[in-house]
């Protein structure tokens, strides 16, 4: 199957526990605590990693604090269940929109902490200068057009890119394929770049929310849309899910653990801790995005083919996960290193580690889904994490229109029952 795959213990509860206000925790059993110290072993060896990599001339600082900063996302992403497709669904098919509010809540948060970098950064913006290096790009019919097929691509496919990360550190196979998948759709991003950029890209404007309105008022304007939208989906969710938890019985050790570990995140704290993770790449590193290690494997080794062109016109100028010719491991792939390995800890510890059935039918798909999803981020410069995560959240035009294209694309593809292929 191409849907999203859950596991009981990983899914808001449902039904009897709508109306629950404390629950009972089960006891901490001997492969409760072999898991656990296995995964706290994961945990301190990416920390040694860090050790070792910090201690690096050249850019060794950057990728230890990559490194570190995937290990953060990946257990958010793992504990929180934050695959956009699978919170997409929900709303759409299920009509609930609980965990929707991650998203939200992830771009409130974010938005708060950019605009407080940008002050520092750019103080006024009545010039035509754009922050550093902020994911900041030109609203086209291009990107509507990549939009709709990254939607598309998460339908068949099953997940978001950074959602097929975290989700092979659960035990996904299916993941797989899909990267793959996007390595090849990057190539074919690659192929095609120069010809849509001269036709429809490289004219189109590159609107930031601040130019007119300030800091301030591009800060309320974002709040106030993400509270409108945040309105729309309480409201269109009939069979939404709680916001908070049910109260332990107990607080106890074991009950820690299980807020900690085994009980999913609540949406409105996973997207806090997004939006932080978020503001501390831009501050430190660059904005948060999980293709450019991807889109630099692709780019280096079709280009070592002379299968794309080594020429891409104004690429290396726009802002977004950009990919560059090196047979290095960018700060990006250090971090995609850390979100995998930390996401297989936090399932490991929490029993959510499983290995998930494979087909030749829904591979082919995740491996089809995989090529509209490398392909639209390339053209789109940047992923759901990359462009409408971090977009949004540097108050930049393109993020809010590829949220609205990614979101009616992947409606399509479920009302069209791709992600059932």
């Amino acid at each position: 199957m191409g849907s999203c795959l859950i596991s009981a213990d990983t899914n808001f509860d449902k039904g009897g526990a709508r109306g629950a206000t404390s629950v009972e925790v089960s006891t901490w059993s001997k492969a409760d605590t072999l898991r656990t110290v296995i995964a706290a072993g994961i945990v301190a060896s990416l920390l040694f990693a860090a050790f070792l990599l910090s201690g690096k001339e050249g850019t060794g600082a950057n990728a230890a604090f990559s490194l570190l900063l995937g290990a953060a996302l990946g257990i958010t992403l793992e504990r929180g269940r934050f695959c956009f497709f699978c919170i997409f669904r929900d709303a759409i098919e299920d009509r609930d929109t609980t965990p929707f509010l991650s998203i939200l809540s992830a771009i409130a948060v974010g938005a708060v902490g950019y605009a407080i970098l940008f002050g520092q950064f750019l103080p006024d913006t009545s010039t035509d200068r754009l922050p550093p290096n902020a994911h900041i790009g030109p609203v086209s019919l291009i990107l509507v057009i990549s939009g709709l097929v990254f939607g598309l691509g998460m339908a068949l496919s099953g997940a978001c890119i950074s959602g097929h990360l975290y989700r092979i550190g659960q035990g996904s196979i299916r993941g797989y394929p899909a990267l793959l998948g996007s390595l090849l759709g990057f190539g074919l991003g690659f192929k095609s770049w120069n010809l849509l950029y001269s036709k429809s890209i490289s004219g189109a404007p590159t609107s930031w929310l601040p130019h007119k309105f300030g800091y301030a008022g591009a800060l309320l304007i974002t709040l106030i849309v993400v509270a409108i939208i945040a309105l729309l989906a309480i409201k269109w969710g009939k069979n939404s899910t709680p916001i908070a938890n049910p109260v332990p019985a107990a607080l106890n050790s074991v009950s820690l653990r299980n807020s900690l570990i085994v009980t999913r995140w609540r949406p409105l704290t996973t997207g806090a801790i997004v939006g932080v993770i978020g503001t501390i790449a831009y501050l430190r590193i660059e904005p948060l995005g999980v293709t450019r290690q991807i889109s630099t494997t692709s780019r280096t080794y079709f280009e070592g083919k002379s299968w794309i062109p080594q020429n891409l016109d104004g690429l290396d100028l726009m802002a977004g996960c950009i990919a560059v010719v090196s047979d290095a491991i960018t700060n990006n792939g250090w971090l995609i290193i850390g979100l995998v390995v930390a996401s297989f800890a936090a399932a490991l510890a929490g029993n959510r580690f499983k290995w998930q059935q494979i087909t030749w039918r829904n591979g082919l798909t995740a491996l089809l889904g995989g090529i509209f999803l490398g392909w639209s981020s390339m053209i789109a410069l940047g992923c759901t994490v990359g462009v409408l995560l971090s977009g949004t959240q540097s108050f930049a035009l393109s993020g809010w229109v590829f949220f609205a294209t990614v979101f009616f694309g992947s409606w399509m593809g479920i009302k069209l029952k791709l992600h059932k292929i």
